[in-house]
């Protein structure tokens, strides 16, 4: 999120970096949090490789929205994971580009996709949503096959553990919550203050999360890895934004 900060005698719009994540145990953690001057790739990266200095390892799926610096510090950072684009920022780009007369029928052809039990129905849905946005919604047809691959990485884990790791929503509701602090205060005394009083919150997040129900069924999870390879990952799920 963005916020106001006072820097060398003016106020400036500063970025607060958050990425959370699944633990083999099955709950949410906050990995990390840090702010700085917005969220360029150089950015991003050097905050990923702060948390793999602090221990972040074995992440096997990132779900986040495409900003083009985010993504590719992602791959960068985290060789050999997935990357899942957000199902609901994928949705919100493809109903800007369709008549709002057939907006209904494509959300709804677009849940049936990320509801798919298997990746080849899925495949099948998605062909015969091209076919209906090419007659319905032409401008629509390129951004929904370009990013089809990119918002189908989960079907890789078992059904059970993707609902809940196929969006950024959860970080979405995390952003809410600092936002709300964030309104009360209106512009931060410095950067450093940032971290101090949204960081509070965020850790006490955290500490709520390990401490409650499991977020995923990592039993369902584990089961699957073991079937597909004969290693398991620590971290399932890194979620930023």
């Amino acid at each position: 999120i963005y916020v106001k900060a006072r820097d060398s005698g003016s106020v400036k719009s500063k970025g607060l970096l958050v990425a959370i994540g699944v633990n083999e145990d099955g709950h949410r953690e906050v990995l990390g949090f840090k702010a700085g001057d917005g969220e360029s790739y150089e950015i991003w990266s050097s905050f990923f490789s702060e948390l793999k200095e602090q221990g972040l390892h074995g992440v096997d799926l990132v779900t986040s929205d495409q900003h083009k610096g985010l993504v590719k510090a992602i791959r960068k950072q985290f060789e050999g994971a997935s990357w899942q684009r957000c199902q609901t920022h994928f949705s919100r780009n493809v109903l800007d580009k369709v008549p709002k007369k057939t907006q209904r029928e494509v959300k709804l052809r677009l849940k049936d996709i990320y509801n798919s039990p298997e990746l080849e129905e899925a495949r099948e849905r998605k062909e015969a949503l091209l076919d209906y946005l090419e007659e319905h919604a032409p401008k629509a047809v390129e951004i929904f096959d370009a990013g089809f691959d990119d918002i189908t990485a989960v079907f890789q884990l078992p059904e059970a553990c993707r609902r809940r790791l196929r969006t950024s929503n959860s970080l979405e509701r995390v952003n809410q919550e600092l936002r709300r602090r964030e309104r009360v205060i209106r512009i931060f005394p410095n950067e450093a203050s940032i971290e101090r009083l949204l960081g509070s919150l965020l850790i006490e997040m955290h500490e709520n999360w390990i401490s409650g129900r499991r977020y995923i069924d990592t039993e369902a999870y584990y089961g699957t890895r073991e079937k597909l390879s004969n290693t398991s990952a620590e971290v399932l799920d890194k979620q930023v934004a």
